[in-house]
């Protein structure tokens, strides 16, 4: 039996089945729904050849021409649905809930299948991941300089049953020039809304949200407009860590990777660093005094943050001193200073009426 199901309803299901991509393998390297199954109707080239049809030709020489590309390939779609859901009960979509979802959709339900077609297909996922990125929340910011131990607070701040969205984990990369430290693969800008929206639209929108201070842009990827709008006026708490103490968390992070990928890394931003600064960072890189290169490299980073910082006008922000890297210890007094913030306006480095320094 197939049912047709919108995609809230579908979303919303108690019980959801595995989710059938039928769009070919480049469409949904592109950006599909995050846990979905990729069992292409058509190859890539099939695809274009059966769009260059439709147009040159029309419609039912391209259906024609499908079948026929096809034609050997339908036992194969029922063994590889029998093996992700050997219960037979899936849900289906292509591009836009047309004609190829439709096809497999028949197949298996003669097959004796249970098929839940997604209307709108992953046109209509697509128009609702933008509307999560709208939903008001009540954001909690950690900023901090570079070294501020910022996602470590923020996933143990998450181990005490607090709400929390790690942008850096879903871009798989760490905000700086070296943020991929030189072996995570960026998701596409697609699938990173995708994978984002997913985490938002499973918060409670009635208690708060921790997230990290971000640039806009993580790596390649960019955190969406209305969500960085809405981190922009947010509550930021910003932990002040002694530099040493960033030096020597940021050694522990980045002084065992390749050097060639630090000195690539490092000649990337040397028009920001500067001509000189640049030259003694890469060769304390060379010398294995990754301290040293550290310090040089935190002397741009340090500038850029206050420059954001001091660009929050109107935003309350809170200075946090920081004595020591425990993230549980700091992630508690987070809490407590949330809770009481109240209390504590005097300690705001801004207010809301403008700069307080």
């Amino acid at each position: 039996m197939t049912h047709k199901v919108k995609i809230h309803d579908w979303m919303t299901m108690a019980d959801p089945p595995p989710v059938l991509d039928v769009r070919t393998p480049a469409e949904f390297g592109h950006g599909h729904i995050p846990g979905a199954i990729n069992m292409p109707l058509f190859s890539n080239g099939e695809r274009a050849q059966v769009g260059t049809t439709y147009k040159q030709i029309g419609r039912e020489a391209a259906i024609l021409l499908g079948f026929e590309l096809t034609g050997a390939k339908w036992p194969g779609f029922i063994r590889q649905a029998l093996e992700i859901a050997p219960h037979k009960r899936v849900a289906v979509h292509c591009w836009r809930g047309g004609m190829r979802s439709g096809a497999i959709a028949w197949a298996l339900d003669l097959y004796g299948f249970e098929i839940y077609l997604v209307e709108g297909g992953y046109k209509a996922y697509r128009r609702w991941v933008q509307r999560q990125f709208g939903v008001v929340r009540d954001l909690r910011v950690i900023g901090g300089m570079t070294g501020s131990g910022k996602t470590r607070i923020l996933h143990a701040l998450q181990a005490k049953g607090e709400q929390m969205v790690d942008l850096e984990g879903l871009a798989q990369h760490q905000g700086s020039a070296y943020g991929t430290l030189n072996l995570r693969i960026q998701p596409s800008q697609e699938q990173f809304e995708n994978n984002l929206a997913e985490v938002l639209y499973r918060l409670d929108d009635s208690r708060r949200v921790w997230v990290e201070d971000e640039s806009m842009a993580i790596g390649k990827c960019l955190i969406p407009r209305l969500f960085w709008d809405q981190m922009q006026t947010a509550v930021l708490f910003d932990m002040q860590v002694p530099v040493e103490m960033r030096v020597a968390a940021l050694v522990q992070e980045y002084g065992h990777l390749d050097k060639e990928f630090l000195v690539s890394c490092t000649l990337r931003i040397r028009k920001r660093l500067g001509t000189e600064q640049t030259k003694h960072a890469i060769a304390a890189i060379r010398e294995d005094n990754m301290a040293e290169f550290i310090r040089l490299v935190l002397v741009y980073y340090d500038k850029t943050y206050r420059r954001a910082l001091n660009a929050r006008i109107g935003t309350t922000i809170f200075a946090v001193p920081v004595k020591d890297g425990d993230a549980v210890r700091n992630s508690q007094r987070l809490i407590q200073h949330d809770d009481g913030h109240n209390d504590h306006k005097a300690d705001a480095i801004f207010s809301r009426g403008g700069l307080r320094l």
